[in-house]
């Protein structure tokens, strides 16, 4: 008796392997499919627009800084605050264009 249950695991034991590739393998599109590639995406994105900044843009910093670009130099923007205030931060540094913010908002 032992010795038929033995013989029977050990025959369906290879169409049990194929269906564990499959399911990990559907779980590996999964994954790449809703987490790895909309962070691409979104970075590619981001990518495009600190190349596409120029000189008069309004902004808004990661660190939530608002602020109207004066100057562009290598990888630095000069940032133009209220009342004057400069400030020189990296292009990287900088998260949206504050114009397209607020018509969200609308």
């Amino acid at each position: 008796m032992i010795a038929q249950i033995l013989l029977q695991t050990s025959a369906g034991g290879g169409g049990q392997m194929w269906g564990n590739i499959i399911l990990f393998g559907g779980i590996i599109v999964i994954f790449y499919l809703f987490m790895i590639r909309p962070q691409q995406k979104k970075q590619k994105d981001q990518k495009k627009f600190i190349e596409a900044i120029k000189k008069g843009d309004k902004v808004v910093t990661v660190g939530g800084i608002h602020g109207k670009i004066t100057a562009i130099e290598d990888d630095t923007v000069i940032l133009e605050m209220e009342r004057g205030t400069k400030m020189k931060i990296e292009k990287s540094s900088v998260s949206l264009e504050a114009s397209k913010k607020q018509s969200e908002k609308k």
